[in-house]
């Protein structure tokens, strides 16, 4: 990184944001209460609310939002007449999944060969940290040149849409000229990247029933209908022949234009096993990015260890369906039901339960916005131009905030490049990706004042 006053600053900030980090990633912030304590959340939320007030933040807030969690909001006021920019990032974070798959505690933050792992760490309590960050860098060096609201979500893993709602019945308190969502990635490390597509998820559980009660696999198998082997071939129907996603009436052809993905970097970054295909067709910047994606994220059924020999009564699934800009994630739950219970085997009683949805969504990349931010990622990031690229992930608000501010300008960066493995085990973040992009978010956000 060239030197300058404020890269100066973040890197001299680098020690204490890892104290930071470590305390905020202790907290075990899943918003899924029925699993985990709602004071870790609460506990998480507070840490926030008292690291905005130390650094000056008026009207720090912590909001009960309709889904039954907390979002944390802070406004900084700026100079006179300043724009407004909002900050956002979430808290809340995947469960930990197997935990003994972990090297380290997934909730201790650890450094090892150069990262620092730990659940949240990139996605997204590193995006936190980031923020604060670039303010006190500002600070040190002049001051913040904007008006600063900083709203960090308490349920975005979930999906459960309780800040969209919020947001939507207090039209006001989110209002800016420019968003900045840290909660993205970039392409790979050392490659500034801007995020101007987000796909949309619905999220939906699938209930197969097809008796009263389990029976003895010897004494009726063969002629009873086994509700997992039924659920199985529902869950099989959502594949073509190559592993495409093939849900009735959703089209799957789109083909992504802009940065490209390298199949043999992509086999590397997602650490596909030697032999084993690739699923889909086109490009894979086309797969991840442009096309839907639909993916069994939990089946409910009897583990080997303790099995005993009989036919299934009921089993049922978690499934996932990502769709791309241009399709309505609610049309497309609506197909995907649809599809779900026309193939649904033997006449079995099948039972669908939505329990998430958010919009695709696409940036202006055209806005005096990216020009700032495209002149701050040139000096913290030497040599390399900013880049523009998908992300298969959803992040709900920004549709939210681009139906409720039409003329705010929306930019997605962060933490969670393909190092990263954000919601695997081993979740881990770039220290020196957390302190060039802080240098860039401080200077965007001078650029942005000046622009």
């Amino acid at each position: 990184m060239s030197p300058n006053p404020v890269a100066e600053t973040v890197a001299s900030l680098m020690p204490g944001a890892r104290a930071e980090l470590a305390e905020l990633v202790a907290f075990r912030s899943v918003a899924d209460f029925d699993q985990y304590p709602r004071s870790e959340s609460e506990g998480a939320a507070h840490w926030i609310a008292d690291a905005l007030r130390a650094e000056g933040f008026t009207d720090v807030a912590l909001l009960d939002t309709p889904d039954g969690t907390q979002s944390v909001y802070g406004h900084l006021p700026g100079p006179e007449g300043a724009k407004t920019v909002l900050l956002y990032a979430h808290y809340d974070v995947q469960p930990p999944l197997d935990e003994a798959g972990w090297t380290t505690p997934p909730f201790e933050l650890t450094e090892r060969d150069g990262r620092w792992y730990g659940r949240g760490a990139a996605d997204c309590k590193g995006g936190v940290i980031m923020h604060l960050l670039a303010l006190r860098a500002l600070k040190a060096n002049g001051g913040i040149p904007v008006n600063v609201k900083v709203i960090a979500e308490g349920s975005e893993e979930q999906g459960t849409g309780g800040l969209e709602r919020y947001a939507e019945e207090h039209p006001e308190l989110l209002k800016a000229d420019a968003v900045v969502i840290g909660d993205s990635g970039n392409f790979r490390v050392g490659l500034p990247t801007v995020t101007a597509t987000l796909r949309g998820m619905t999220l939906v559980r699938v209930q197969v029933d097809t008796l009263e009660g389990n029976l003895h696999s010897g004494q009726f198998g063969g002629a009873a209908p086994d509700a997992l082997a039924a659920l199985i071939r529902v869950l099989d129907s959502l594949r073509a022949e190559d592993g495409s996603t093939t849900v009735d009436g959703l089209a799957g052809d789109s083909a992504w234009e802009g940065l490209q993905y390298d199949e043999e970097q992509f086999r590397k970054d997602a650490k596909v096993l030697d032999g084993v295909e690739l699923i889909g067709s086109g490009t894979v910047a086309d797969r991840i990015w442009a096309r839907p994606a639909v993916t069994v994220l939990g089946i409910d059924c009897p583990p080997v260890v303790g099995a005993t020999p009989s036919v299934q009564a009921s089993a049922r699934a978690l499934v996932s369906l990502r769709v791309p800009p241009g399709v309505d994630a609610a049309e497309a739950a609506k197909l995907l039901q649809a599809h779900l219970e026309a193939h649904t085997p033997w006449g079995a009683r099948v039972h669908i339960e939505q329990v998430g949805q958010g919009q695709p969504f696409r940036a202006d990349t055209t806005s005096p916005a990216y020009r700032a931010m495209a002149d701050a990622m040139a000096v913290a990031y030497p040599g390399q131009d900013m880049q523009y690229a998908g992300q298969g992930g959803s992040i709900p608000l920004c549709n939210t905030l681009a139906a409720l501010y039409p003329q705010a300008e929306i930019l997605l960066i962060g933490l969670s490049e393909p190092e990263a493995r954000i919601h695997a085990v081993n979740e881990s973040v770039s220290p020196e990706e957390l302190e060039r992009l802080s240098v860039t978010e401080a200077l965007f956000l001078r650029n942005y004042a000046t622009g």
